[in-house]
C-alpha cells in the first residue's frame, strides 16, 4: 500500500493531539509556608488552612524544601476509586 505524505502527516498530528488530551489532567496550585514535610507529605498553611500534599519519590522539588519556607505546590487531583449506589425509590 501507497500513503500519501500528507495522510501519513495527518494521521500523526491526530494521535499527537488525542494523546494530549488524555495526557493532560487540570493542575491546581497552593502557596504558603511549609510546616511539616515528609518523605510522604507536605504540609502548608494557606490563610487559616493546613494543606497536606501527598507526595512520592516521583515529585519535583526545587529549592531547599525545609519547615518555615515558602512554598508553591501544583497537584491535581485524580479519583481513586468510585462506588456508585442506586437511588432509593421514592414513595
Amino acid at each position: 500500500m501507497i500513503f500519501s505524505k500528507s495522510l501519513i502527516c495527518s494521521l500523526f498530528i491526530s494521535s499527537l493531539a488525542a494523546s494530549s488530551l488524555f495526557a493532560a489532567a487540570k493542575t491546581y496550585q497552593v502557596t504558603g509556608p511549609v510546616l511539616e514535610v515528609t518523605d510522604t507529605m507536605i504540609t502548608v498553611q494557606k490563610g487559616k488552612d493546613k494543606w497536606q500534599i501527598d507526595r512520592d519519590a516521583s515529585t519535583k522539588v526545587e529549592g531547599d524544601l525545609v519547615v518555615g519556607s515558602k512554598v508553591t505546590i501544583e497537584y491535581t487531583m485524580k479519583a481513586a476509586s468510585v462506588v456508585a449506589k442506586a437511588e432509593k425509590a421514592k414513595k
